[in-house]
């Protein structure tokens, strides 16, 4: 998100964050828990990181075919991650969220 921020011709002047936790921001921050049914703005950027998401991810398919990232669009599902067990995470994986792979 703070990527993000820092990428916009207008910076905004508060940023509302769908949860319950706002760290790091230079600007202020609201946190809104379950903000995209209550906030018009949340749930449209939702959307539209979601439509992101899923783009880069039949880019990503493309690339990597063996991770079906197309059908999966990168979410933890039973076959994504039998994959990365199988096979072992590609250079586009967060290795943050790969600490499973170590047990």
């Amino acid at each position: 998100m703070r990527r993000a921020i820092n990428l916009l011709d207008v910076p905004p002047d508060a940023v509302l964050v769908d949860g319950n936790v706002a760290r790091g921001f230079t600007l202020p921050a609201k946190t809104v828990i379950k903000g995209d049914s209550k906030s018009m703005s949340i749930a449209a950027a939702s959307i539209l990181a979601k439509v992101e998401r899923d783009r880069y991810c039949l880019e990503m398919d493309r690339l990597y075919p063996e991770y079906h990232f197309a059908g999966h669009k990168g979410y933890a599902t039973k076959e994504h991650m039998d994959i990365l067990r199988r096979i072992g995470p590609c250079p586009e994986h967060r290795r943050s969220f790969l600490g499973f792979l170590q047990k």
